[in-house]
């Protein structure tokens, strides 16, 4: 009889999953689809072809994918492959409470080069992938001007604090401080633009509502030290830099493929008042598909009339750690991370950290996570190229996500010396 298991059946998303058939007649062509539907009802979908072994097995940990979306030995290689049937979809958890996201496994007993409703699979099993552990307290967050979602792991503590933000998508993005939580930290998932009653356009970064933040969560019993990191991507690292480098709260800071000035807006905090950087959307490109590419509307920060828009980030109290993914296609980020580590060099600052990803892209997420190489954005009218490439990017994922995480325990824990 053939058999399909996927282990462990419940799991974090960040957590591998091992995939095995067996059954099979020997040395015969497989193939293996995964498929789940998101909160919307869009379906993202991925398949590889196997060969199965002398005895009718496949392993995903020791077999070679020979075709389909990818080819190779990888084990996480159909969950990473979730691509959308409706183009240009990105699979974001939107409710990281109540369900998971259910991952369906089916196995069919031949090379399937146009799925269709008329090819029934011989066996299917289904995993669940939550974001967050059992124990884990979500709190909706209205203090003050602050809003957002804090997320408390199981137990008394105290927790290591981390203000955790998105970019350009705007809203309240909550599935990396669940897993942050998940993983030991008081995570608060910070929103800033297009979110209840705050501003719905971003005109004006002002750093005293972030500063509001960070002592909110300082607040909190059951967040240790006086000091908390900061996560954040895209727009959001260019704030967390921001932040670092002006309010003393901020002990730790991890920008993913950010910039090292002020870009489009003014960034405001007492009397300190910074004109961004224009964009230049004039120089925006499109590909042959209909897709946007933005990282050349950002301008060169070392041109002598934009000095006063970097930012100061010999400043910041700790270290500040930029992992980048030299494919982004959204940013150049790595030239901005190399800029900021320069000067950093430069001013006597040593606990400035440049982690390199070859052949990832924009949107380093947690491992398992899909790879998104391009999707739509709420405030553009044609869909983003973010960068990347399968293999490379979703790699960079799982070591991107260990390296930040050991980071912040390193640093956030009281009295320590920064690390990395």
């Amino acid at each position: 009889m053939i058999g399909l298991a996927a282990t462990p059946e419940v799991s974090l998303a960040d957590e591998p999953v091992r995939i095995r058939a067996w059954g099979l007649p020997p040395q015969t062509a497989i193939t293996l689809r995964a498929w789940v539907r998101d909160e919307k009802g869009d379906i993202f979908h991925s398949r590889a072809f196997y060969q199965t072994d002398t005895e009718g097995k496949v392993d995903l940990e020791q077999s070679e994918a020979t075709g389909g979306d990818f080819r190779g030995i990888y084990p996480m290689g159909l969950f990473w492959a979730l691509k959308p049937t409706t183009p240009y979809r990105r699979l974001i958890k939107r409710d990281v409470m109540g369900s998971p996201f259910l991952v369906h496994l089916e196995l069919y007993p031949s090379v399937l080069l146009v799925p269709s409703e008329d090819h029934l699979p011989a066996v299917t099993t289904v995993v669940e992938r939550w974001y967050v552990a059992p124990g884990v307290q979500r709190l909706q967050v209205r203090d003050g001007r602050v809003r957002g979602a804090l997320f408390l792991p199981p137990g008394e503590g105290p927790f290591p604090g981390v203000i955790d933000m998105f970019g350009g998508i705007g809203g309240l993005t909550e599935f990396r401080s669940s897993l942050l939580a998940s993983r030991g930290f008081a995570s608060l998932a910070l929103a800033y633009f297009a979110y209840e009653d705050l501003p719905s356009f971003l005109g004006v970064v002002d750093l005293t509502y972030f500063e509001e933040a960070a002592q909110f969560l300082l607040r909190n019993p059951k967040v240790s030290g006086d000091g908390v990191g900061v996560v954040a991507v895209c727009k959001g690292a260019e704030i967390a830099l921001s932040m670092a480098s002006y309010l003393p709260q901020v002990q730790a800071t991890v920008c993913i493929n950010g910039t090292n000035a002020v870009n489009g807006n003014f960034l405001t905090y007492g009397n300190i008042s910074i004109e961004g950087i224009p964009y230049q959307i004039e120089r925006a490109q499109t590909t042959h598909s209909g897709a946007m590419q933005l990282s050349f509307t950002l301008q060169d920060p070392r041109k002598p009339e934009y000095q006063d828009c970097i930012l100061p980030i010999e400043r910041a109290r700790g270290p500040v750690l930029f992992c980048v993914g030299d494919k982004d296609q959204n940013y150049d980020s790595l030239f901005f991370a190399n800029e900021a580590l320069a000067r950093a060099r430069k001013k006597g600052k040593q606990n400035v950290y440049l982690r390199r990803y070859p052949g990832a892209g924009h949107l380093l997420e947690p491992p398992g996570s899909p790879f998104c190489p391009v999707s739509q954005s709420p405030f553009f009218p044609l869909p983003l190229m973010w960068g990347g490439e399968l293999v490379p990017h979703c790699t960079a994922q799982e070591t991107c996500w260990r390296e930040m995480r050991d980071f912040l325990h390193s640093n956030l824990a009281p009295g320590t010396k920064s690390k990395l």
